[in-house]
């Protein structure tokens, strides 16, 4: 029974950590997408503890949707998070 509880514990703690949450692809490395509002330009993005912080504007008529990486370079090359930032129509 021991073993069971620790098995899904495990499985659990897995899913947790793989979701694409800003804190675990900053602190844990992966990947997370964070989808702007609908004629929104991103402008600057940053982080602010464990908080990402996005300057945005409106976007023009003559402007396109771009999508924007946000990359950790880290020393050893581990570990490293990617926030991938979309843009829409």
């Amino acid at each position: 029974m021991a073993k069971k509880f620790i098995l899904v514990c495990f499985i659990l703690g897995s899913l947790i950590l793989t979701t694409g949450c800003q804190y675990t692809a900053r602190k844990l490395g992966g990947t997370t997408t964070e989808q702007l509002p609908a004629n929104t330009k991103l402008v600057n993005v940053t982080w602010k503890e464990n908080s990402l912080w996005l300057v945005t504007r409106p976007m023009r008529s003559d402007e396109q949707p771009e999508t924007y990486e946000f990359k950790e370079s880290s020393i050893f090359g581990i570990m490293e998070g990617k926030i991938v930032i979309k843009e829409s129509r």
